[in-house]
């Protein structure tokens, strides 16, 4: 018997196969299926999948072999491997004198064996798909090309399961970071929200009380300083709103009167804004997450007045339903959006206008927040802007 060489890239190949997190692992269907067609296909009791690390061979599918692993020493696939682009096959085992006296031999009775290595985009060998009979064996041209197109299925499906496992722990790593970047910014603006109100308060305070003894070009600049403050504030407040959005989804469902809601929502903002607020549906009632949908619609209503160049905003939102979804339309009779700049409405931190109706800079977290809370609510949200017809949200929310 001849043991077999290490390929002369043994630690780069191991550290391939390692990639895959395959090693040891529960026997899965699929695989087993290969092995029972390549058995079958070529009319042998045994058929493997087998990966071949430092020290044993270990298999992935044993068809027809009740047996979990050998020593590396005596595996004919770590021969095959040699060869990562041929087929290796041994049509009596006992004639070839790289495994004469191999105990594989005897059992599990190894005469015939026919390997195909799989071979990894990197050109790496991880182990074969391989079948065996206990006395010697011939196989067609026909039975060789199955054998090589059921190899490569096999490199498939573990493509497949390590694409699927990079992208679950890359998941993992975003929503922890997502999570981590909400406390941070939860904190951040807790911290500061603070000393700005002192800031504010003792502004507003030094303005009253010695106005009178600071020049014009003074009293400009303090007005520049009170600007920033609120600027900032309502930086703050639209962080802690996007922060706090999670906690608004742990919320359950109740039943919110679509009159009632209409009632609220002109009540916050037709005191002090010349708007027409209405809600058309013909539906009296949604069972939905009250604060989440609160918030969505006050942010988008509150952005249509904000950004609207008409003396006389309107605001109409129109609810529909159908088995699965609620369906909302908000349309306000504004400028609208250019087509260029639809596709960054929803982006955190991006203002399309440099002030609102009322001279004031947005921060451009009110329409992310609106997304966020949509897609954990299991729906999408887009945007239209028809030229002349101002602008159109339209989001549905899961039931």
């Amino acid at each position: 018997m001849i043991e077999p060489a290490l390929p002369s890239n043994e630690e780069e190949r191991l550290e391939e196969l390692i990639s895959y997190n395959i090693l040891d692992a529960m026997a899965e269907k699929d695989y087993d299926n290969l092995t029972a067609i390549a058995s079958e296909i070529c009319d042998t009791p045994i058929s493997l999948i087998s990966l071949i690390d430092d020290k044993r061979q270990w298999f992935m599918s044993n068809h027809g072999l009740d047996v979990k692993e050998t020593p590396k020493e005596y595996a004919f696939c770590a021969h095959a491997i040699h060869n990562p682009d041929d087929v290796l096959i041994v049509q009596d085992s006992r004639t070839d004198e790289r495994f004469v006296g191999n105990p594989l031999l005897d059992n599990p009775g190894v005469i015939f064996y026919a390997g195909v290595p799989l071979k990894t985009k990197n050109g790496y060998p991880l182990g074969t798909l391989c079948v065996i009979d206990n006395k010697p064996k011939l196989l067609s041209q026909s039975q060789i090309k199955s054998l090589r197109a059921l190899s490569n299925q096999v490199m498939n499906l573990l493509e497949l399961r390590k694409s699927e496992k990079l992208l679950k722990d890359a998941n993992i790593l975003l929503t922890e970071k997502n999570a981590e970047l909400e406390r941070y910014a939860f904190i951040a603006a807790h911290d500061l929200k603070s000393p700005l109100i002192n800031m504010s308060g003792l502004l507003k305070l030094f303005n009253e009380k010695y106005e009178e003894k600071i020049d014009p070009h003074g009293i400009e600049i303090l007005k520049h300083v009170g600007s920033s403050c609120l600027q900032l504030r309502k930086l703050i407040d639209g962080l802690f709103e996007y922060s706090n959005s999670n906690k608004i989804l742990k919320e359950k469902k109740t039943e919110v009167n679509l009159r009632t809601l209409e009632k609220e929502i002109r009540g916050l903002f037709t005191f002090d804004n010349e708007v027409t607020i209405t809600i058309d549906s013909t539906l009296e009632t949604i069972e939905v997450n009250n604060a989440a949908i609160n918030q969505i619609l006050i942010n988008a209503v509150s952005n249509a007045i904000k950004y609207n160049d008409k003396n006389h905003a309107v605001v109409d939102i129109e609810i529909k339903e159908d088995a699965s979804y609620y369906y909302f339309q908000i349309g306000d009779n504004g400028p609208g959006v250019r087509d260029e700049d639809i596709g960054k409405l929803f982006d955190i931190y991006t203002v399309l206008s440099e002030h609102d109706q009322f001279g004031e800079k947005g921060n451009g977290i009110g329409l992310a927040t609106i997304k966020k809370l949509i897609a954990n609510l299991g729906g999408t949200i887009r945007a239209e802007s028809p030229k002349g017809k101002g602008l159109q949200l339209i989001f549905n929310i899961s039931k």
